[in-house]
Formats: structure tokens, C-alpha cells, sequence
């Protein structure tokens, strides 16, 4: 088996893959005041969880957005399953050309959503990665990453609502009854949940018209169930195409 680790700002999202194939897929907290020792606890339960022996365990990958994670997930790795992981960066090989400013600062994530989608679903495309950000992203009919942009997640925008106003209170994320709100809850669901699905067909429109061609959208992350659903754009969802890209990435390197 073949370990997945994508850590994000929320979250890290952990898949096994064994014969080419995404056997089980799970999360837990992004908590960089853990240690090494602790999130090897936490791995192991995940593996029991899902009847995975970590003897079975013959390598794994990372990808990370923090670095403050990568030294404790690492250890934890080897400690846990007994194999040192590849983190994506530097000589990592990707056959992702990167056309940008700086292509050094481009987030590992980003590569791996990419990798995916252009071996996954073909190229150009415009990749959509929702999760404590909207990134949106665009390869070439090269296959190569052009650039991206960088949005302010659902749940960010939520929780800005009701810790930056005086009166918006917390709410939880569900279908409300209307665009035009009657309660103040529904009022901020209308605006995260409508607002982010038309900001979307809106950024698709302003990328198709400047890349001068409709691109087909692939959609991942854990904010798109919530919204992707309003919006009117064709898109393709695939929930773990960031794990997919880090286990075509080992695969490459190995």
C-alpha cells in the first residue's frame, strides 16, 4: 500500500492506494502544537479504523501548505508504517511544466491537483480546489501550470461574517429556502452559499474569455459538495484528485 498525505491549513487528508486503486480515504485535525509521537497515535488509529496492517505500508508522500506539519507528520510516518515519506518539492520529478513568476512558490497542493487532472482528465483545464481557499488554476494544452488564483474559502468567509460584526451570529452551512433571505441566518447562507456559486461562474467566464477557450473544469475539496451544486457552469467533481496527484507523483519518483 501506498500512504497519501495532503496537509492543509484545516485539515490533512490521508489516502491508501493499493494496486493503482484509492482504498480508503480519511481526515484529521492540522494541529502544528502535536507532536511527531502524537499524530503516529492518531495514524495508527486511522489505520485500525480501516483494517489497514501499517506493515503494509511499502511507502507514502506528502504534500504540505504547512510547514510547521512536515517534520512531525514525517516522523510520524516512519514511526507508524516504518517507511520515510517523499515530500513534494524541490527535485521532486512532477512533468508538470510550471509557467510562472516563481515557480518555486507554487504550493505543493497545487502541483498535485494539477498532475492529476492533466493525466486524470486531459489538458487544458481549469482546476478548482476548494478548501480553507479557493484556488483556481489553469494548465495549458501543454500540460503546462500557467498560474492561479487565489480566493477566500467558504468556511473563511462564514466565519469572517459573525467574528468581524457585531450581530452576524455563527451558522451552519445548509440549502436555505431562498436567495433573498427572511432570517438572518438564511441571509448569510444566501450570501456564502449563492454568493460563492455565482463568484465561481463569474471567475470560469473571465478565465475561458482570457484563455481564449472554453476550458473544461475538474472541482475538488471539502467546500465543494456545499456549493458546487448552485452553480450553473459544467464541472467535473472528483473529491480526491489532490491524493490521486500525490499517488501519481510516487509512482513517477519510484
Amino acid at each position: 500500500m501506498i500512504l497519501t498525505l495532503d496537509i492543509g491549513n484545516t485539515n490533512i487528508a490521508l489516502g491508501g492506494f493499493f494496486g493503482g486503486e484509492l482504498v480508503f480515504s480519511a481526515k484529521m485535525a492540522s494541529n502544528p502544537t502535536l507532536t511527531g509521537d502524537e499524530y503516529a497515535c492518531k495514524l495508527l488509529d486511522i489505520l485500525s479504523l480501516y483494517g489497514v496492517n501499517p506493515n503494509r505500508v511499502e511507502g507514502a508522500i506528502l504534500s504540505s501548505v504547512v510547514p510547521a506539519l512536515n517534520q512531525s507528520m514525517a516522523s510520524a510516518v516512519q514511526a507508524a508504517c516504518g517507511v520515510t515519506p517523499l515530500v513534494v518539492g524541490p527535485g521532486v520529478k512532477t512533468g508538470l511544466g510550471i509557467r510562472c513568476d516563481d515557480p518555486v512558490s507554487v504550493g505543493s497542493d497545487l502541483i498535485c491537483a494539477c498532475v492529476a487532472a492533466k493525466q486524470l482528465y486531459g489538458c487544458p483545464a481549469l482546476i478548482i480546489d476548494m478548501g480553507t481557499a479557493t484556488k483556481m488554476m489553469v494548465v495549458d494544452d501543454k500540460g503546462a501550470f500557467i498560474g492561479v488564483s487565489i480566493i477566500p474559502g467558504v468556511s473563511m468567509g462564514l466565519n469572517a461574517l459573525s467574528s468581524g460584526t457585531a450581530q452576524l451570529p455563527q451558522v451552519s452551512l445548509r440549502q436555505p429556502p431562498s436567495v433573498i433571505g427572511k432570517n438572518t441566518a438564511d441571509c448569510m447562507r444566501s450570501g456564502v452559499l449563492y454568493g460563492n456559486a455565482s463568484m465561481l461562474d463569474g471567475m470560469i467566464c473571465r478565465m475561458n474569455k482570457e484563455y481564449s477557450e472554453t476550458l473544461p473544469v475538474v472541482v475538488t475539496g471539502g467546500a465543494a459538495s456545499m456549493v458546487i451544486p448552485y452553480c450553473d457552469s459544467k464541472m467535473t467533481v472528483d473529491p480526491h484528485l489532490v491524493l490521486k496527484g500525490l499517488h501519481l507523483l510516487y509512482r513517477r519518483n519510484n
